[in-house]
């Protein structure tokens, strides 16, 4: 009621009904149908949270939307804000996207240049961004080796405080300690990257319960984070390269090579040299991470079958991805060529 609400009273919205919806990672999200028969997503802030950031996230969504993005049109306050407070609740509202679903099934098929496109037209325009153009960083930023053993060393001190008390727990300690124990490997072939890699503004999130798909087709790019710069190859291995499209689709260096001349297209300006890195550049981050290893001690209720069976998967194609990078680097350069 206090959603229908606000809705009402700051978005000119009277909702025939409103129920929850898709459960997020920081938020409360309800969809509400109005007496139109049209559906809003509606966006529910905890009160920790950043709201100056998350207009800013907004607002890169709508500049996005700019250079043909699919991106759910906001719907603004009748201040043109695009969050609205009330009773201590804040929330932002956009179309809901119908028929669609998330990218969590992994691609396959059309989808690969499908998303290819999106992503390199996302990063087309993103370039254009006013917080700033596109510049050369150190590629031991994108894949920071030093900063991944900091992290799991102490993931692992933690567990030596605290010892694992169920089977997901121990299994996220002894992968943190092969992933620690197979970083000089990880920095040996980091050293095949680039001296400099692209950085740019970007989506900040891009994974798959944030790429909406309708049959072949990308129905809509959601969640954005604030603009900030990072590696936008980076941002294309973490979509087209997700763990459960590794473990799912042998042939995935093909739908890579597919996925890449596909963003090409959409983006000239990014160099060929820069899409060769995208598999290396994959494989090198999840071997510096530590998530979802940290989940059991930093936030026990986030750990659910899903993220236990994603944290599995994630671990397994980072190996893939180091098995097959020389054979993935060679398809995609017959392609790119």
């Amino acid at each position: 009621m206090v959603v229908a609400g606000v809705l009402a009273l700051y978005y000119r919205i009277i909702p025939a009904e409103v129920c929850e919806g898709p459960a997020g990672t920081a938020t409360c999200n309800y969809v509400a149908r109005d007496t139109g028969g049209r559906r809003w997503f509606v966006k529910a802030y905890p009160a920790s949270a950043d709201l100056g950031a998350e207009r800013r996230a907004l607002e890169l969504a709508e500049f996005a939307a700019l250079g043909g993005v699919p991106v759910p049109v906001m719907r603004r306050t009748l201040d043109d804000d695009l969050i609205a407070t009330a009773g201590g609740l804040s929330v932002s509202v956009a179309a809901f996207v119908e028929h669609a679903e998330t990218a969590e099934g992994g691609l396959s098929g059309a989808r690969w240049a499908a998303v290819g496109e999106t992503v390199g037209r996302l990063h087309r325009t993103l370039a254009r961004h006013p917080d700033g153009p596109p510049r050369r960083g150190p590629s031991r930023e994108v894949c920071d080796v030093k900063r991944g053993r900091q992290r799991l060393e102490r993931l692992l001190s933690r567990y030596a405080k605290q010892p694992p008390n169920c089977p997901f727990e121990v299994w996220a300690r002894d992968a943190a300690q092969e992933r620690l124990d197979g970083l000089p490997a990880t920095a040996s072939m980091l050293k095949a990257l680039p001296s400099t890699l692209a950085t740019q503004i970007v989506h900040g999130d891009l994974s798959s319960l944030n790429l909406m798909l309708e049959n072949e087709k990308v129905a809509a790019v959601i969640d954005f984070r604030p603009p900030a710069h990072r590696s936008p190859m980076w941002e294309l291995g973490r979509i087209v390269l997700d763990p459960r499209t590794v473990l799912a689709a042998p042939d995935w260096p093909a739908g890579l090579a597919t996925a890449a001349v596909a963003y090409r297209e959409a983006n000239p300006a990014m160099s060929v040299e820069d899409l060769l890195t995208v598999p290396r550049v994959a494989a090198g981050y999840l071997a510096c991470s530590v998530y979802p290893l940290s989940e059991p001690l930093d936030d026990p209720a986030a750990v659910t079958s899903q993220l236990e069976a994603y944290g599995r998967a994630r671990h397994q194609a980072q190996r893939v991805l180091w098995e097959r990078v020389e054979e993935a680097e060679e398809v995609l350069r017959d392609a790119l060529h």
